[in-house]
């Protein structure tokens, strides 16, 4: 890693892959240090610390194992790791799932390629009495072919080997997407028979994953994402459906991602052993890679967010569910995924942050302490780390919070189990990286995994259960012993009686909803009733609907009944003008409300109905709105994550640093519906909004999204008018591909994996008559210039390059951009702040006092600082991994490459000798 200081002393301080060249004295701490070319390496300035006395104990001085990347893991105190094999170097792929047998031993599979089994050392075993084999399945001895494999979900069962495939059919795989059944039938120990279970339609990440065994072991659960169709079942645990249900303008993904995918997103289904009966349990999921239950038999699932959402409002960070029979998430496509105050679907029990959920597990039969065993494990693989989520009883559902009990970087998690000798193995790996199996156990393994005493469930969980008993098709007494829990204060329960009800025939509920006084049960009845009913009753429906008394309700109620509202609309069809302005005049007073979700669904309600003030209303909120920071609170922090990953890091450091407004967002989509109700200074206010929404940062698709709904507002002005809104509102700022108009030349490529012997060969064979603007466009298309200065130009999260070539080689340079992990100064490195309640925090330490640290943790914002209470601290330790992201000139062909270290070395300067005369370059 490379970084140099300048100060207005007659020397100056380097440091070339953690060596020095000169000294330099340093007099300031004004000065802040940073990394190289936008590559995100943040600074510990250890002389800093050592100033004001940093009295923390130091992780660094704990007992190291000589593996490295055992040694990086951050674990609980008195739990152990071992890494126990390396499939990448024995040229086994990247392993993505595991299961024991019935023998203890493990088999595994490669994401693109074969099954192995393991026969495991025991804990305390040397490593190399491990035994692996490859599986001959099928009795095939090709060596070309995989058999059977590309598995993201194994379960050893009912003397089986259960396997999910993950992959379309193809001339080395010839065995499609589906669950499959392998039986030794000969006695041999090798799978003979292959059976197809059930084919599925969907593959890749967001396929089918996970086979896990019902807590009775008697029958299957299987899980896949949310590009996988549902297939036909035997039994539904509520009537299918795959409607959106919004009335908000659906805008799809910008850049393709679920523009193709099913409307009902993930989904959770239950089999017997045989694959002959299959019955849907919950959907509405992005992408749930796993499941499992706890001690009560309840089942949960760790479900994905959508990154290219990051500052929208409709991002969901990934988070914690219970899955209850019938249970909807709400994952719809683009705009329309449902907020979890709608009641027509569930609420997460945690959301955790940004992440890549992998695996979740049980801690049971762990030998572990009491408290892990009563635990979640999430295993997040962007960030690398596995959650303890604890789980408290409450009401028919749970509480959680997350501990964070594992971690490393790069350390990307697929998958993991609780082996028969109580110890906790997991794998990481996936998208052919580096892959390791892992061996996580407590003290020394010996503490006993006897089942600990059940949890007695609460009245609560009970009555939910017995709800539940009514779900999956009609039954008698039902509806009778459901309405009256359509009030119940408990949202799971109310959410349980509602799906007992839309399971029987809508003749013996019809009429009492219709006749229902309650103001709770009829909401929840007309949601079941917008359903599951014709669409001719919405005429009688909405005029009962508006017999509410509306400021009687809680907000959480009047949020209920705005969506029973809306699915009458997007179910039964949008009313007639003349009940539609009933239905506006009966929720104009209410308008706006005194909070963000109600004003969201407020908005969005009367907009689609034409109401007379709805814009005028609507664009008074978007002038004004404030985002709700308490609602958008996860169990991490999005600062906390961004050194953990460079890659996924960049994306949450550019959003922080210029977060988009939330709640304005929304009321600009909602508007780009609106066809009445505009003035002209009206107007010219909202196509303005647009021009400034521009310069927000958030995921890959944000700009789409603010783009299309500029757009679809667009369509609806007067044609004369059309040509001065779309200039006022932005339309010079955006590119034909829908994003940002990139103010220098993309690189044309094709690139290269660049190494850096090859790199310097390159760039040293030709660094004479460079392409000055060429080397500019490239400075800022890798993103040097996002952090960087050059002559006064760039940015100032890093340090201004202006002087660069003066002291450093071609060599020194291409290495600190190719391999910034080779040498990291312990003087220039993040810090690892061991929290004591089990958390861990990555930053760069700005100054510190006895009683706390100050940190920076975002290179995009670095004025913005956080505090770290010394009391709260456990210990710090230097990253062993730098921050900084690699790859970046692995878009740049030879040619650009030159230029780009010709811009670099000349220090921005166009008269440099290394560059053509611009008439030279004319005519060449």
């Amino acid at each position: 890693m490379l970084y140099y200081y300048s100060y207005s002393q007659p020397s100056t301080y380097s440091i070339i892959s953690g060596t020095y060249t000169s000294i330099y004295i340093m007099t300031t701490l004004r000065k802040r240090p940073f990394r190289l070319l936008a590559l995100i390496t943040t600074v510990l300035i250890t002389a800093v610390a050592c100033n004001n006395g940093d009295d923390s104990t130091s992780k660094d001085k704990e007992h190291k194992t000589g593996n490295p990347k055992v040694d990086a893991l951050k674990l609980p105190d008195n739990f152990k790791a071992e890494r126990l094999y390396s499939p990448g170097d024995n040229k086994q792929g990247s392993w993505v799932s595991m299961t024991f047998d019935n023998k203890g031993r493990m088999i595994v599979s490669d994401q693109y390629g074969y099954l192995y089994r393991l026969q495991l050392p025991a804990v305390g075993e040397d490593s190399s009495k491990l035994k692996i084999e490859k599986l001959n399945i099928g009795n095939d001895t090709s060596t070309q072919k995989v058999s059977m494999g590309y598995a993201q979900g194994l379960l050893y069962a009912f003397n089986s080997l259960y396997v999910m495939v993950n992959h379309n059919s193809d001339d080395r795989f010839n065995k499609g997407s589906g669950l499959y059944r392998l039986q030794d039938t000969d006695g041999d120990d090798q799978f003979d028979k292959i059976t197809m279970l059930k084919a599925l339609d969907g593959e890749g990440e967001h396929g089918p994953h996970s086979i896990v065994l019902a807590p009775d072991g008697k029958s299957i659960y299987v899980i896949a994402g949310n590009f996988t169709k549902i297939p036909e079942m035997n039994n539904y645990k509520v009537p299918l459906s795959v409607n959106i249900d919004n009335v908000l303008p659906f805008i799809k993904d910008p850049n393709g991602h679920d523009n193709v995918v099913n409307t009902h997103g993930g989904w959770i289904a239950h089999i017997d052993s045989t694959g002959s009966n299959w019955e849907l349990i919950s959907s509405g999921y992005r992408n749930p890679f796993d499941l499992t239950f706890n001690d009560q038999g309840d089942m949960f699932t760790y479900d994905s967010d959508m990154e290219w959402d990051f500052g929208t409002p409709w991002y969901r960070p990934t988070r914690i569910c219970q899955v209850t029979s019938g249970s909807e998430y709400g994952w719809r496509p683009g705009t329309e995924k449902w907020s979890p105050a709608y009641p027509d679907n569930l609420p997460p029990l945690l959301n955790i942050g940004q992440g890549s959920p992998t695996n979740l597990i049980y801690g049971g039969k762990a030998r572990f302490p009491e408290k892990y065993r009563k635990s979640l494990f999430a295993f997040d693989w962007s960030f690398g780390i596995i959650y303890a989520i604890h789980l408290q009883p409450e009401g028919a559902s749970y509480k959680a919070n997350a501990e964070e009990f594992l971690s490393g970087s790069p350390l990307p998690l697929t998958d993991g189990a609780i082996g028969p000798d109580g110890a906790l193995y997991f794998l990481t790996g996936g998208r052919r990286l580096e892959s390791d199996l892992y061996r996580v156990y407590y003290k020394d393994n010996k503490d006993s995994n006897e089942p600990l005493a059940a949890t007695t469930p609460t009245e609560g969980a009970n009555t939910r259960k017995q709800l539940e008993a009514y779900h999956g098709g009609a039954k008698p007494g039902a509806v009778d012993f459901a309405w009256p829990y359509l009030k119940n204060s408990d949202r799971f329960i109310r959410f349980a009686a509602r799906i007992a009800v839309e399971n029987q025939p809508v003749s013996q509920w019809q009429n009492k909803v219709l006749q229902e006084k309650d103001p709770e049960t009829l909401i929840q009845g007309a949601i079941a009733l917008a359903r599951q009913g014709k669409e001719d009753v919405k005429k009688l429906l909405l005029p009962q609907l508006m017999t509410i008394n509306y400021g009687q309700l809680s907000p959480s109620q009047q949020i209920d009944l705005l969506r029973a509202l809306e699915l009458v609309f997007v179910r039964m069809g949008k009313p007639d003008p003349a009940l539609a302005g009933q239905v506006a005049a009966y929720l104009d007073p209410q308008y706006p409300a005194g909070n963000n979700d109600l004003n969201r669904s407020l908005s969005k309600v009367l907009v689609y109905l034409n109401a007379p003030k709805a814009v005028e209303k609507t664009m008074a909120l978007l002038s004004t709105a404030k985002d709700d920071t308490a609602a958008q609170k996860t169990a991490m922090q999005s600062s906390d994550l961004i050194l953990r990953n460079p890659q996924y890091g960049l994306d949450i450091a550019g959003m922080l640093s210029k977060m988009p407004p939330l709640q304005q967002t929304w009321y600009a989509t909602v508007l780009s519906q609106a066809k009445n109700g505009w003035t002209p200074a009206l107007r010219e206010q909202y196509f303005q909004w647009f021009y400034h929404a521009f310069t927000y940062k958030g995921g890959h698709s944000f700009i789409g999204f603010i783009n299309t709904a500029r757009q679809n507002a667009l369509a609806n002005v007067p044609k004369k008018e059309f040509a001065h809104f779309n200039q006022l509102s932005g339309d010079s700022l955006v590119n034909s591909g829908g994003g940002l108009t990139q103010g220098y030349p993309q690189p044309k490529g094709p690139g290269r994996n660049w190494k850096l012997d090859e790199a310097v060969k390159v760039v040293d064979s030709g660094l004479t008559n460079r392409n000055f603007e060429q080397g500019k466009a490239m400075f800022n298309t890798v993103l040097c210039s996002s952090c960087h200065g050059m002559r006064g130009e760039g940015g100032v999260a890093g340090p201004d390059l202006t002087q660069l070539g003066t002291r450093f080689s071609t060599k020194d340079i291409l290495e600190a951009i190719i391999d910034p992990s080779k040498t990291i100064s312990d003087q220039y490195a993040a810090t690892v702040f061991s929290l004591k309640d089990g958390g861990s925090v990555l930053g760069r330490l700005v100054s510190q006092d006895k009683d706390k640290y100050i940190i920076s943790q975002n290179p995009f914002a670095p004025q913005e600082h956080r505090e770290l209470l010394k009391k709260d601290v456990a210990g710090t330790k230097t990253s062993t991994v730098s921050v900084m992201l690699p790859g970046l000139i692995n878009r740049l062909n030879p040619e650009e490459l030159r230029d780009l270290v010709a811009y670099l070395k000349s220090g921005g300067n166009n008269k440099d000798s290394v560059f053509l005369a611009p008439k030279q370059l004319g005519s060449k």
